[in-house]
């Protein structure tokens, strides 16, 4: 059965930081791409970020580029994403994504608030 449970969600002040983690079961983790996305309240899902199956390539939405890092432990079968500097307008539900082909799988999705 596959799963991407996706953790590290919180309320955090503006200017502070939250580390992401997605952590990915039943299918074989390294062959995947992997992204994140988010979704704002009444706004559609957007694309953040992607890294590569074996990790070397990586690429990031304009407003994130410099405050967000996607990362991967293919030994750990988990993404992370590190968001720095975060801002009121990062509030958002954030799903991570698994992509092989013709295959894409998404998780449940974590609540990152940034408010004061």
């Amino acid at each position: 059965q596959v799963q991407l449970v996706e953790s590290g969600g919180g309320l955090v002040q503006p200017g502070g930081s939250l580390r992401l983690s997605c952590a990915a079961s039943g299918f074989t983790f390294s062959r995947y791409a992997m992204s994140w996305y988010r979704q704002a309240p009444g706004k559609e899902r957007e694309w953040v970020a992607t890294i590569s199956s074996v990790g070397g390539t990586t690429t990031y939405a304009d407003s994130m580029k410099g405050r967000f890092t996607i990362s991967r432990d293919n030994a750990k079968n988990t993404v992370y994403l590190q968001m720095n500097s975060l801002k009121p307008e990062d509030t958002a539900i954030y799903y991570c994504n698994a992509r092989f082909i013709q295959s894409a799988y998404w998780g449940q999705g974590t609540q990152v608030t940034v408010s004061s």
